[in-house]
């Protein structure tokens, strides 16, 4: 399952990365709206009021500031052009029946010119039909992939991709004597091992949280959610408050009640964090009786801008703190940017998110047997098992072990459930019917984007999938496998929730890689009940499992779940943990061309465009720490 979404890198949330996309088309209010789809407010009696926000000294706020300043972008402003200059008296009439004369002229010739560019656009048209239709369709993916065993065995593949897909089993199948590309498993080992880990280390004293406390209740699923409790833990040291153990909002997109006690290792938390700031399970007596909205204590995320700097806390949110003693954020989504902040804050973000947080025992354990059962009771432990599910675990897994050698696995994230797919605006080829369910759902959760659609331009469908802002569909996802050379005795886990469209959408995939596996029928039902109704509690076992994996391919570098995974591997991954970033903008000019391009060119082009993204780099500015966390203030060089 994803939690996300972002929306994501959220945004509430970033269509796309921008390193990712460089002067790509920027999409009005989706970049402020999704991040995460899951950033969505959870409940009404909790959602962001939609009015001005009280910081912005009567600016645009909310949607209707970001939609307009995003728009502004997109099309470019109108500028008027100047008048001409009045004519000068004493010209004779001739000279005006002249200038008369060559426009008609020129405007014939400009008419015949166009007459002949129709005409021959037309014929061009009519002698490639075909493959016009089919770049029209890849606008609008194909809703199911029918796979069929007509006679001999053999599989027969309809849809969109049907051809393609043809072609990628008949890969496969000639391909399973063969090796691997080398780079499949590994990451530039030299480059990227020259960062260590060293988030840990502290260069200050404790901050006693004099000037208030500081409340949260984040909004999202769980990988927004731990977002938000890293950058609040920041806020808190900034502002020398202390820090009420964060609350989780109620989303009516995953329904689950689960709070921070729930998931994380509250004890471990309070006190791995208390050299940096002081954390309290609950305000004191004397406040808890404050109507903190009718004393204006509540702050929204309508009230704070993405990614709002440090210096607008200290100006505007400091003075409250001072007055009222508390503080209560209610989303707080990505609500703190990444840079500029000083180099001890920065670090304290890393350390919250990469030692901070724990997973309880429970999802620890059961992390431990879904890990175990991927590697087929191996008694090697996995690079990062430790971090993920402790040492107990570790000592567990390994004493029930059967085998020397682990199985490798490559996790795969399917961002594909329905809020992304909604929130996306793009078309998956399931025609009226699919238009009419996700706008529904688009009125229900994200009413934002459904008021932005009456009263803006939005691009259109062909052009979010031209510039690779279209979630990759199951059929896509696994085409990009086949050509990157993943052999088909391949183990695949498959992360996600609910995949829009049902289990049907997996077809294509089961099929070319039948070793296709989920923590569903990996764990028994027993094993699965304690989480029954818990959608972030099964995320986190997601999140282990991708985190875990000798591969993790994302296929969509919004979703906060991916760029955390990903962060993550960084961090502890010592240049060892290879992952699949697709370049969905080039992938898209790829898929276009379903219809005629050869396999061996289909694979070429699709392994260029994912080689470009696996080089190593620092953390580029304004980036999150938590997807990359190279950088001096959460890794050490050793070169």
């Amino acid at each position: 399952m994803s939690s996300t979404s972002n929306s994501n890198n959220s945004h509430n949330l970033a269509v796309e990365s921008k390193q990712d996309r460089p002067n790509t088309v920027r999409i009005p209010d989706r970049v402020d709206l999704r991040g995460s789809p899951r950033s969505r407010q959870g409940s009404p009696s909790h959602s962001p009021r939609l009015c001005p926000s009280r910081f912005l000294n009567g600016e645009k706020s909310g949607a209707s500031f970001v939609g307009a300043e995003l728009l502004g972008k997109l099309w470019g402003d109108r500028k008027k052009q100047p008048k001409n200059a009045k004519r000068k008296g004493g010209k004779v009439w001739y000279q005006k029946r002249r200038v008369k004369g060559l426009v008609v002229v020129t405007a014939l010739v400009g008419f015949f010119f166009l007459v002949d560019w129709i005409m021959l656009l037309r014929l061009q048209d009519h002698r490639v039909g075909s493959d016009d239709r089919s770049s029209r369709n890849a606008s609008s993916v194909s809703a199911q992939v029918k796979v069929t065993k007509p006679r001999k065995g053999k599989k027969h593949y309809s849809g969109i991709y049907g051809r393609l897909l043809a072609l990628a089993a008949h890969a496969l199948a000639e391909g399973q004597n063969k090796r691997e590309p080398k780079d499949l498993w590994q990451e530039p080992v030299v480059p990227a091992s020259a960062w260590r880990p060293c988030a840990d280390q502290r260069d200050w004293e404790p901050n006693e949280g004099k000037n208030g406390y500081i409340m949260v209740t984040a909004n999202g699923g769980i990988n927004q959610q731990r977002v938000a409790v890293c950058n609040a833990v920041v806020l808190a040291r900034l502002l020398n408050a202390a820090l009420v153990v964060p609350k989780f909002m109620y989303s009516s997109v995953w329904k689950d009640v689960s709070q921070f006690g729930d998931i994380y290792q509250e004890e471990h938390f309070i006190k791995y964090l208390a050299p940096d700031i002081r954390i309290v399970k609950e305000l004191p007596e004397e406040l808890k009786s404050l109507d903190l909205e009718a004393i204006g204590s509540v702050v929204t995320d309508v009230d704070v801008r993405k990614e709002s700097k440090p210096s607008f806390y200290l100006k505007d949110i400091l003075p409250i703190l001072l007055q009222k003693r508390v503080v209560h954020f209610v989303g707080f989504g990505n609500r703190l940017a990444f840079d500029p902040i000083p180099f001890q804050l920065q670090r304290l973000r890393c350390r919250c998110n990469f030692h901070a947080l724990k997973f309880v025992p429970k999802i620890q354990e059961t992390a431990a047997l879904l890990l175990e059962r991927l590697h087929k009771h191996s008694a090697q432990p996995g690079l990062l098992d430790h971090y993920l599910v402790g040492p107990h675990a570790v000592a567990a897994m390994i004493a029930r072990s059967d085998r020397a050698k682990a199985s490798k696995y490559l996790a795969l994230h399917l961002r594909f459930e329905i809020d992304m797919v909604a929130h996306s605006l793009c078309e998956f080829g399931g025609g009226e019917q699919e238009g009419q369910e996700l706008e529904a759902y688009r009125q229900i959760h994200f009413p934002a984007l459904t008021e932005l659609k009456k009263t803006e331009k939005l691009p259109s469908p062909a052009m979010l999938r031209s510039e690779g802002l279209c979630p990759l569909t199951p059929e896509e996802a696994v085409l990009m496998l086949a050509a990157l050379g993943f052999n088909r005795k391949t183990q695949v886990y498959v992360a996600g929730a609910q995949i829009y469209g049902g289990t049907s959408r997996l077809a294509a995939l089961r099929s070319l890689y039948p070793n296709l596996v989920t923590k569903e029928n990996l764990l028994s039902s027993a094993e699965l009940e304690p989480f029954k109704n818990f959608s972030s509690q099964l995320a986190a076992l997601d999140f282990i499992a991708c985190t875990a994996a000798d591969a993790f391919a994302m296929t969509d570098s919004g979703s906060q779940l991916s760029s955390l995974v990903s962060g993550y591997r960084i961090y502890y991954g010592g240049g060892r943990m290879p992952t699949i970033r697709p370049n969905k903008r080039r992938l898209a000019d790829i898929f276009v061309k379903n219809n005629t391009i050869e396999w061996k060119v289909f694979e070429q082009r699709v392994r260029k465009a994912v080689r470009q993204t696996k080089h190593v780099q620092s953390r580029p500015k304004a980036r999150s720490v938590y997807r990359y966390p190279r950088c001096k203030e959460c890794m050490c060089r050793t070169d």
